[in-house]
């Protein structure tokens, strides 16, 4: 199960991307190192245009990050590279999911995510 939402971007973004909110309600590039953009609000599922409209998870399993080489069960965070995701915390410290491992033979590792939309980082 996933929960996907519509948003407009707020600058070009890429599939795959963590994302942020701005105050103006549109969603940008999230990043544990710059004022503003330091929080997790989902993962871009489209590649789109500044002021266009894309779809966001904000919670699920997603397959296509390189995560084979993690432990299940690790901690992903935002890093300090503009919207990527990390096993170490960057410069604010920002949850953003979980390597899990799925029921198939070889158990194989995707990434889950919640997004927190209740939490202010600061």
């Amino acid at each position: 199960m996933s929960l996907v939402i519509p948003v407009i971007t707020a600058e070009a973004v890429t599939q795959g991307q963590a994302a942020y909110q701005a105050t103006t309600g549109k969603f940008g590039i999230a990043d544990a190192n710059a004022a503003g953009k330091q929080q997790f609000r989902g993962i871009f599922m489209r590649t789109a245009a500044a002021g266009q409209a894309t779809d966001l998870c904000i919670y699920g399993f997603l397959s296509g990050f390189t995560v084979s080489g993690l432990n299940a069960d690790v901690i992903l965070y935002l890093s300090d590279t503009a919207g990527a995701l990390a096993d170490a915390a960057g410069t604010m410290t920002v949850n953003a999911g979980r390597v899990v491992a799925l029921t198939d033979g070889s158990l194989t590792k995707v990434v889950f995510i919640q997004a927190d939309w209740l939490r202010a980082w600061s």
